[in-house]
C-alpha cells in the first residue's frame, strides 16, 4: 500500500536523484518516513525512472536484488527487489569506470538473460524465461547504494533503484538450453587475488527464476518486460568493494571472463 502522498513521493525522487546524479550520501529515508512500505519505495523508483527517461535516458532492462534465500532471510523479505537499467549506466568490456562520480561502489558477478519475447506477470514461471529467452551472458555490476555509513533498510534501498549504478555484460553469449545453468561456477578475481566464487544455483536454485519473480513484481507495477531486455538475475558473489586502481577479473564456466578497471 502507497502511504506517501504525491508530494512526498516527488521529494523523495528528488533527494534520491540528487544523491545519485552528484554522489554524496543521504540518510536513509525511512529516518523521516519510519512507516515507509515497500510500495512506497516502488513509487520513488518509478518516478526517478519517468525523470531519467524525461531527460533522454532510454530504458533497456531491469535487475534483481536480494536474489539469495540468505540475504532474503537477513533482510526479512520474501521475494527479491527490481530496479531498473538505462543505457547511461552500461560501460563497455575491458572500460575503466570512474569512482569519482559514485558512493560505495561495490562489484558482483551475475548471469544475465536477453529476452527475445515478452513476458508478462502475474504468474510467469522459470520455464517461461527460459522459453522467451534469447541468450546467456555473464555481467559485473557496479552497485553504489547512495546512504551514509551504507545503512539502509530495504523500503530506501528499493527508492534507490536497488542501488544501481553501472553493469558491464560480456564474455560469451550462449543459448540457455546449451547449458545446465544452475551449475555454472564463476570466480572473481581483485587484483589477482580472488575475492568471490560461487554457482548460478545461488541464485534461487535458478537465475531464470529471478527473472520470472522479477517479471511478477513489474506485473504489480502496471508494467511488462518487453522483448529485447537486458535482465540481471542478481549476485551470485558477495558484493565487493572497489576504489581507483582496483582490477576485477570475472571468470564464468562456460561463459568466458570479463575484466574491468577503477579510476578515479
Amino acid at each position: 500500500m502507497i502511504t506517501l502522498s504525491r508530494e512526498e513521493i516527488v521529494r523523495l525522487c528528488e533527494r534520491v536523484e540528487g544523491a545519485q546524479t552528484r554522489a554524496y550520501a543521504i540518510p536513509k529515508l525511512t529516518d523521516e518516513y519510519p512507516e515507509m512500505t515497500m510500495d512506497d519505495g516502488y513509487a520513488v523508483q518509478t518516478e526517478l525512472r519517468k525523470r531519467f527517461i524525461a531527460q533522454g535516458h532510454t530504458l533497456v532492462g531491469w535487475k534483481a536484488g536480494l536474489t539469495s534465500r540468505a540475504k532474503m532471510q537477513q533482510m526479512g523479505v520474501d521475494v527479491p527487489s527490481i530496479g531498473f537499467l538505462t543505457d547511461r549506466m552500461a560501460r563497455p568490456e575491458n572500460s575503466v569506470i570512474s569512482v569519482s562520480d559514485l558512493v560505495h561502489p561495490r562489484v558482483e558477478c551475475e548471469i544475465a538473460f536477453v529476452t527475445a519475447k515478452q513476458l508478462s506477470g502475474p504468474d510467469c514461471t522459470a520455464q517461461q524465461v527460459l522459453d522467451a529467452t534469447d541468450y546467456i551472458l555473464p555481467a559485473i555490476e557496479v552497485i553504489d547504494s547512495r546512504y551514509s555509513g551504507f545503512k539502509f533498510d530495504l523500503e530506501s534501498v528499493v527508492a534507490d533503484n536497488g542501488s544501481s549504478a553501472r553493469f558491464v555484460g560480456g564474455g560469451r553469449a550462449r543459448y540457455p538450453a546449451e547449458l545446465d545453468i544452475p551449475t555454472l561456477g564463476v570466480v572473481m578475481e581483485k587484483n589477482g587475488e580472488i575475492v568471490g566464487m560461487g554457482a548460478a544455483a545461488e541464485v534461487l536454485g535458478h537465475p531464470a527464476e529471478a527473472v520470472a519473480m522479477l517479471v511478477n513484481i513489474l506485473h504489480d507495477l502496471g508494467e511488462t518486460l518487453p522483448s529485447g531486455s537486458f535482465v540481471m538475475s542478481g549476485g551470485i558473489t558477495a558484493a565487493v568493494a572497489v576504489q581507483p586502481g582496483d582490477h576485477i577479473n570475472a571468470r564464468f564456466q562456460e561463459l568466458g571472463s570479463i575484466s574491468i578497471r577503477f579510476a578515479e
